[in-house]
This record gives C-alpha cells, structure tokens and sequence, in this order.
C-alpha cells in the first residue's frame, strides 16, 4: 500500500539514477530507509568495478550491512526507481528487508528493448520464506526518462 513518503523516497533512488549515468554506468539507483530515513544511498556500479552483480540495490544493501554492522535490515524499505531484478529480490530476502518500492517495472523496460530477466520482483519475494509487500509503478515516468533515448 503506497503511503506519503514513497514518492519522495523514489526521487531519491532517480537522483542516484542519475548520479549513477553520469559516472557512465546503468542509470539504476537505490536507498534504504528506515523510520521515514535513509540509511544509504547507491547505484548501479557494474562498470566501474567489472562486477555483473554490483546492481544498485546490491549496493545499498551491502552498504547498510557493513554500516550497521549487521545481516538483518528488518523494518526497512528499499527503494529502487526500477523494478529488483531476480537476484536482487533474492537478496532482499536473505536481509529480511519489509518492503520493496519500485517505479517502472521490468516490463517497462523490456518494451524499451532493454535487457532483463522476465520474472517479477513479486514472483521471486512471493517463493521466499519472509513475507516482503511489494509496491510499483511508483513516479513510474520519471524513473523511466533515463532510459529512453
């Protein structure tokens, strides 16, 4: 159910979007948020670091482990500007993360010719063993306009 804040917090996930397109990278970003706050920020970094799994949301979570000092993120959301891959939905769920928000989703992106994996954020969260709400198409236009050319 999409409350107040998760606009805002998506506009974030496209600035590190963006941050992450004008490093020459994918324009894909993220932030983790707990009690209306973020913990941290990442993007896409697959190029800088030849690493085909530094996907933004890979990033945020890794990043807010080590700050924490912790494997569990229970109680927070993560915020994309575009739909967790497989893998990164999978990650989600090893964290224990309680809500994943996105804005355009990988169907999105497939009509724009990009490439993805054809299984929905929800289908991979829905086979875990933690119940995860997942939410999208939140700013879905605005999360879109970095990758239309």
């Amino acid at each position: 159910m999409k409350n107040k804040k998760d606009e805002k917090f998506i506009r974030e996930a496209i600035k590190e979007a963006e941050k992450a397109k004008r490093k020459g990278e994918r324009p894909y970003g993220a932030v983790l948020v707990k009690n209306n706050k973020i913990v941290v920020r990442a993007y896409n970094t697959n190029i800088k670091n030849n690493d085909p799994i530094s996907h933004a949301e890979m990033n945020v979570i890794k990043k807010a482990c080590r700050k924490l000092k912790t494997q569990k993120l229970e109680g927070y959301t993560l915020y994309s500007n575009v739909e967790p891959c497989p893998m990164c939905a999978a990650a989600c769920i090893w964290a224990g993360i309680k809500r994943i928000v996105y804005g355009a989703s990988v169907k999105d992106l497939i009509k724009l010719g990009k490439n993805q994996i054809k299984m929905s954020c929800k289908e991979v969260t829905d086979a875990g063993f933690k119940k995860i709400e997942v939410l999208g198409g939140v700013l879905k236009k605005e999360s879109l306009k970095h990758f239309q050319n």
